[in-house]
């Protein structure tokens, strides 16, 4: 088949596609480690990492023979036979986590709602009849319609509605106002330990706090949902290591399945088998190839001297940004950073400049940018896409 244009690429899109994405004039033909190449041949550094899902890289080696290998024995045959590489995801994921038993999808929004069903299937069992889920503004939990529901800034009941009932959100930075939220029909408490849809925002050690207490008081559950944070992104394994908050639920996805779709739910012991024979399911999820590469995705992410050095680069990422005259706060965990740019800059027009500069990254607000890059990457690179951010700011 013959490369088409970018122009016949759109092209196609007008008549073809929903146009439901604001997709910029590049096609990206190659990646390795932080680099992609456009079908021009021009090179590019990616500090968005596929929106935190290539944690490692493109075509990270280990991967890549990981997928292969499956691929070439055995794709997948149904969840109603057992597939090994989907029971030792299970179990790595609970070893390294809350202990408990784990739901195989393929999104984070299919963790979200697995999630959900959970969290209200055990409300019932405490006799709540109309079970509720605090959320906080400026949540993100996914697009399905409950995940919708628990993500205020787009639960549009004109579009989409009527919604699932049972959602309150609260304010992100109010722990009073938190704790009030919360009360006998409450079945879950669902946090971003840090937010990254709406810009990078880490939830106040504070606020998680008053959310496990104010759920050991009513005896709601609370939920992590790690699908951005997670996975390596702040400096360890998974976000709440560095809080002062367990969870008793945690949704993973995004850089779990190594560039592949792969998402879970994960439960603490204490909450027994959660969702049982019949209450939940999903055709592909935990497919052997999908699982091979989470595997060996987590293999190589579960490294403390990696994670280590995720911790220091986002101190120089960080450090670097906030020397850049246009940028009038830095904020973020490991290499999980947002910034809010000075009066009068437009993030969406600076990203544009940047992907001209060679620079991937992404603009999540009008003022805002967000910065996801591989985990993989060395100095030189914070400092070169400093330098290329840098022509690209007004």
């Amino acid at each position: 088949m013959s490369r088409v244009s970018v122009e016949e690429l759109q092209e196609l899109e007008r008549r073809y596609a929903m146009p439901t994405y604001a997709r910029a004039p590049v096609e990206f033909v190659r990646g390795e480690g932080a680099r992609l190449w456009d079908a021009e041949g021009r090179e590019y550094l990616d500090f968005f990492a596929g929106l935190s899902v290539h944690n490692l890289g493109h075509c990270h080696p280990r991967i890549v023979a990981a997928i292969a290998a499956q691929a070439g024995t055995l794709a997948g045959t149904s969840n109603l036979y057992y597939s090994e590489p989907a029971m030792r995801l299970c179990e790595r994921l609970a070893e390294s986590s809350l202990g408990g038993r784990v739901f195989l999808a393929n999104t984070g929004t299919e963790a979200s709602e697995c999630a959900i069903k959970l969290v209200r299937k055990r409300a019932h069992e405490r006799g709540i009849a109309e079970p509720e889920i605090v959320s906080l503004d400026g949540a993100f939990h996914g697009r399905t319609l409950a995940a919708l529901a628990a993500t205020p800034k787009l639960a549009r009941e004109d579009l989409f509605g009527p919604l699932p009932r049972g959602f309150v959100s609260a304010p992100r930075d109010d722990p009073e106002a938190l704790r009030a939220a919360v009360n006998e029909r409450t079945a879950a408490v669902m946090i971003e330990p840090v937010q990254g849809e709406a810009g990078v925002f880490p939830i106040a050690d504070e606020v998680l706090v008053a959310a496990r207490a104010a759920c050991d008081t009513t005896g709601a559950l609370l939920v992590f949902d790690e699908v951005q944070c997670g996975m390596g992104r702040t400096g360890t394994l998974w976000a709440y290591e560095q809080v002062p908050a367990r969870p008793d639920v945690l949704t993973a996805a995004k850089a779990l399945g190594g560039g592949l779709p792969v998402g879970a739910a994960i439960i603490s012991a204490q909450l027994g088998d959660g969702l049982t024979l019949g209450d939940h399911g999903s055709t592909f999820a935990g497919g052997p190839v999908a699982a091979a590469a989470a595997l060996a995705a987590l293999d190589l992410l579960d490294d403390p001297e990696l994670l280590g050095l995720v911790s220091a680069l986002g101190d120089r990422l960080r450090s670097g940004l906030a020397k850049l005259g246009a940028v009038a706060e830095v904020r973020g965990r490991g290499l999980m950073v947002g910034v809010t740019l000075a009066d009068g800059a437009d993030a969406s027009e600076v990203a544009a400049r940047a992907l001209e500069q060679g620079l991937v990254i992404n603009a999540p607000g009008e003022s805002m940018l967000r910065f996801l890059p591989p985990l993989v990457i060395g100095e030189a690179e914070i400092d070169e896409a400093l330098e290329r951010l840098a022509g690209a700011l007004p």
